[in-house]
């Protein structure tokens, strides 16, 4: 979680009582969570709330993988919260992930991004709430564009906390999926983060989204979490 804050930020993060609110600016349901990081009660909950709707954003909670958050998954669910967009976290150690390089020509580490890169992030969704996420990142980080047939196929953003990097915004072309652009963007951002002596390779996924999880599993990446969302 402290990778994905540093390497995925907010645009603000307040605290109202015993609560994170983060104000996203249109960069992603993660970002405009509020979590619960000291002690609460359910008298406090309307506070979060209003909290969020100055911030002209829907009432969002982060529930995260441990037993305190159980307790506020169960609380929201009592006051009509629904579950929404489970994730599954996954890691690998880098020297495992890629023993070799992908092809020449086939992937293209830059930053900042190439137009054809914010394009395909554009027509896949990522707008500029979440450019801007990406621009806001201290330390290192990298825009990987993956080439095929001498097109461009997909891009993901991918940035460096500690001894770990995040993969973000992975997206490939829908002409493209399922023919090797993922695979040769992950091989490019395991090289790139060894570069910047980082020995782990991080992401996240929606538990939904099984074509990803099973490529994620297929080159030795590992489940290290899970974490979800109550909205109302």
């Amino acid at each position: 979680m402290a990778a994905m804050e540093a390497t995925w930020p907010a645009a603000r993060t307040s605290r109202v009582g015993p609560w994170a609110i983060r104000e996203g600016q249109g960069g992603g349901k993660r970002v405009s969570a509020a979590t619960a990081d000291g002690l609460w009660s359910a008298d406090e909950i309307p506070a979060a709330e209003a909290a969020m709707a100055a911030l002209d954003q829907p009432n969002l909670f982060l529930i995260r993988d441990r037993d305190r958050d159980s307790v506020l998954d169960a609380a929201l669910h009592q006051r009509g919260y629904r579950i929404v967009d489970p994730v599954v976290a996954y890691a690998a150690q880098i020297k495992g992930l890629a023993p070799t390089p992908p092809a020449p020509m086939s992937s293209f580490p830059h930053w900042p991004p190439l137009a054809i890169a914010a394009q395909l992030w554009e027509d896949a969704g990522i707008t500029a709430g979440r450019i801007a996420v990406m621009n806001r990142v201290v330390g290192p980080k990298v825009a990987i564009l993956s080439r095929a047939n001498d097109r461009p196929t997909g891009v993901a953003f991918v940035a460096v906390s500690g001894s770990v990097a995040m993969l973000h915004a992975l997206e490939v072309a829908p002409a493209h999926r399922r023919q090797g652009s993922a695979y040769n963007i992950l091989r490019a951002a395991a090289h790139w983060a060894q570069d910047q002596g980082v020995d782990t390779l991080a992401l996240v996924v929606t538990e939904a989204n099984e074509p990803a999880r099973n490529l994620y599993a297929s080159v030795g990446m590992t489940v290290v979490g899970h974490y979800h969302y109550r909205q109302k």
